[in-house]
């Protein structure tokens, strides 16, 4: 839709906190005091674009129509992220939790692997996980793997899906990784089949109880934080639940579970602090040191 640049845009703190109330209402995403400037100004370039000349009217128009409040979600969310974002993370996958989980799963046929990248943007995450993977398991291609990457975002996941990527979000693969999972696509580069194959992709609003199996892992970076206490507790429990007996979840380095209900242990392999549900056999306790 063209811009409107001849009204007057106003916009009260009242109306901006009622369009805030209604995006966590739907999405559980919280835009609290902490980003009042960037909530204010999309608002505000979106409102225009629109032309809403103020925020009853904004609110109208997105209690109408669900393509206008996507397109405003859209234009609050932000998708930065690039390929091992968090190295240490990927460490403690290929260093602890790949080998406890060739040891559970020594005896099964076929030998399934399940892992949930729940808010995973423009799919870097994702793709970097079944990177590890491809380069940590003896004969990858005899596991069943499955990894599972959903966000709220629809284009984001288109992005994803195409799984092509500059060389700036390349920035933390070797060499080594981007000759054999990549292949030159102009200037950008695109990722192989045999790593496109392991990761589905899927809308997901995590503020909605949905069921997606048990997991072996799930990774939830940088994700809590955009959540009111009361969802972070609801959805920690969800994930809990979710995870098989001995799972893990990783969360972002700016997140922790310490004042969270739940009974994960808690291990710390280097940098990196894990999350781990109690094997059935095994009684919980409070933390775990892991020599790397």
């Amino acid at each position: 839709m063209k811009a409107k640049t001849d009204i007057c845009v106003t916009l009260t703190d009242s109306e901006l906190d009622g369009i805030r109330t209604l995006i966590e209402e739907r999405s559980g995403i919280l835009l609290d005091s902490s980003r009042e400037r960037f909530f204010r100004s999309r608002v505000l370039e979106h409102m225009s674009e629109r032309g809403a000349a103020d925020g009853v009217e904004l609110r109208r128009l997105i209690l109408a129509s669900n393509a206008s409040y996507d397109a405003l979600l859209e234009r609050l969310l932000t998708q930065e992220t690039s390929f091992f974002r968090y190295p240490a993370v990927y460490e403690a996958l290929a260093a602890m939790i790949l080998p406890e989980m060739r040891v559970k799963k020594f005896w099964e046929n076929p030998r399934t692997l399940r892992i949930w990248s729940a808010g995973c943007a423009t799919g870097e995450e994702p793709y970097s996980i079944a990177i590890a993977l491809a380069d940590a398991l003896d004969f990858a291609e005899a596991w069943n793997i499955e990894i599972l990457a959903t966000d709220i975002s629809v284009q984001a996941l288109r992005h994803a899906e195409r799984g092509i990527y500059t060389r700036r979000s390349l920035e933390n693969v070797s060499p080594a990784q981007l000759e054999t999972y990549f292949s030159a696509a102009g200037t950008h580069f695109s990722v192989r089949p045999r790593i496109r194959r392991w990761v589905s992709f899927s809308q997901m609003n995590l503020a909605q109880g949905v069921y997606a199996g048990r997991f072996d892992c799930i990774f939830c970076m940088n994700v809590l934080i955009y959540f009111s206490e009361e969802r972070r507790r609801s959805l920690t429990q969800r994930f809990y639940e979710y995870l098989a007996p001995g799972g893990y979840l990783l969360l972002g380095h700016a997140e922790s579970l310490s004042r969270m209900p739940v009974k994960f242990e808690t291990v710390v392999l280097g940098d990196c602090i894990l999350y781990r549900r109690p094997a059935a056999q095994a009684a919980p306790h409070a933390a775990v040191e892991a020599k790397p």
